[in-house]
C-alpha cells in the first residue's frame, strides 16, 4: 500500500485530515418488542452511517424508523445517584438549592437528582462540596416510557443495541429497554 494512502488514512482517523466535516446525525427506530431506541452519530459521510444503521437493525430484528418517531418518548436531562443512607431531607435541600429540577428516591433505597443538561455540573459541584458523593450520573436522553423485556427478547434486544454501539460512527444509543438478563 502506498504510504501516501496509509498517511490520508491515519490523518482521517484522527481528525488531521483538512477539508473532512463531521456532521451530528441522530436516527430514532425500535427494537425487540417495540422498544424504542435513539442512535446519535458523528460521521463525516452520512450515506455509509445510515446504510450501517439500517444494516445493523435489520439484521438484529429491529427497524429504523422516521424522524421523531420515537423523539417523543426520551427528554434530554441529568441525573446523578447517591447510594441508600443518605440523609434524604439534606440532599434534597442541598440538591434543589444547587439548581436540581427534582429528587426522586428509587426502589433499593437510592436516591436520583434529576437536573436540567446544563445545570448537571454545576449540581454535581455543588453537591460534592456540600459532601455528597454521587456513584452514577450523566446527561443523557432517558425513556418517559419504558418496556420491559426478558428472557429470549432481551438477549436479542441486547444485541442489537452491541451491534448498534459496535459501529464506527455511533456515539451513544439510547433505549426504552429494561432489559432482564437473568
Amino acid at each position: 500500500m502506498p504510504k501516501d494512502n496509509v498517511q490520508r488514512a491515519i490523518d482521517k482517523g484522527t481528525g488531521n485530515l483538512e477539508g473532512v466535516e463531521y456532521i451530528g446525525l441522530r436516527y430514532e427506530g425500535y427494537g425487540i418488542g417495540g422498544a424504542a431506541l435513539m442512535v446519535d452519530c458523528l460521521t463525516d459521510n452520512k450515506t455509509r452511517t445510515v446504510a450501517d444503521v439500517r444494516h445493523a437493525f435489520t439484521k438484529n430484528g429491529g427497524n429504523l424508523g422516521t424522524d421523531g418517531c420515537v423523539a417523543f418518548n426520551f427528554v434530554h436531562q441529568g441525573y446523578l445517584v447517591f447510594e441508600p443512607g443518605v440523609d434524604e431531607d439534606a440532599l434534597m435541600e442541598a440538591a434543589l438549592e444547587a439548581g436540581a429540577e427534582d429528587v426522586v428516591t428509587n426502589d433499593d433505597g437510592s436516591i436520583e437528582v434529576i437536573t436540567a443538561p446544563n445545570d448537571w455540573a454545576g449540581v454535581k459541584s455543588a453537591l460534592e462540596a456540600a459532601g455528597y458523593k454521587s456513584v452514577d450520573g450523566d446527561v443523557t436522553m432517558r425513556a418517559q416510557n419504558e418496556t420491559e423485556l426478558s428472557g429470549d427478547d432481551a438477549v436479542k434486544m441486547q444485541k442489537l443495541i452491541d451491534a448498534l454501539e459496535d459501529l464506527d460512527d455511533v456515539q451513544d444509543v439510547y433505549t426504552s429497554a429494561v432489559l432482564n438478563l437473568d
